[in-house]
């Protein structure tokens, strides 16, 4: 387990010394969950378009539910490993950009897990009708995850298992509101 934990340290301090002082306010950006609430509205809008108001209100409430799910997971995970955030790690002053900071522990990324809960929600109700969008969703929810190694909040590994567990999450709520919205239609 401790060369896992090495190969991560090596693998975030080479991603993290990749940035540049010019770019840190552009990832500080990408990292804000507020910027991202213009394609929220364009994903409401995809699928009520689809799928009509009585149905994008059953959704709401599973995205609500699946988002909320993955948060308290991953707080639930913070608090239970108790893994150091990068920018809390005192071996790794002086050797990483710091461009941000959270709370003490960061395994796992929330961010990661709730963009890619989005991406496989969406994914899954929007597949059939946009052959793109899965490239785009998973490739968004990539780049928003990245942007906490950048910042120095997280370790690749931190950002992997939250992309993993909020990509099965999605998945399992999508799941549970296709069958609602097929079963109340």
């Amino acid at each position: 387990m401790e060369e896992i934990i090495q190969e991560d340290r090596s693998l975030f301090l080479f991603l993290n010394n990749l940035g540049d002082p010019a770019f840190d306010r552009f990832w500080m950006l990408i990292s804000d969950k507020w910027i991202w609430i213009p394609l929220y509205l364009v994903f409401m809008v995809l699928l009520y378009k689809n799928y009509g108001w009585k149905s994008l209100l059953y959704i709401l409430v599973f995205i609500g539910l699946g988002l909320t799910a993955s948060d308290q997971i991953a707080g639930i995970f913070k608090m239970g490993i108790e893994r150091l955030r990068p920018c809390h790690e005192p071996t790794l002053d002086g050797i990483m950009r710091e461009v941000d900071c959270g709370g003490n522990f960061g395994f796992y990324s929330a961010h990661a897990s709730n963009t890619f809960f989005i991406a496989s929600f969406m994914t899954m109700l929007m597949r059939k009708k946009y052959g793109w969008f899965p490239l785009f969703l998973f490739f968004w929810a990539a780049i928003v995850s990245y942007s906490r190694i950048y910042l120095g909040v997280h370790y690749p590994l931190d950002v992997v298992m939250g992309a993993a567990v909020g990509f099965l999450l999605g998945g399992f709520f999508a799941t549970l509101s296709l069958k609602v919205i097929h079963r109340k239609v």
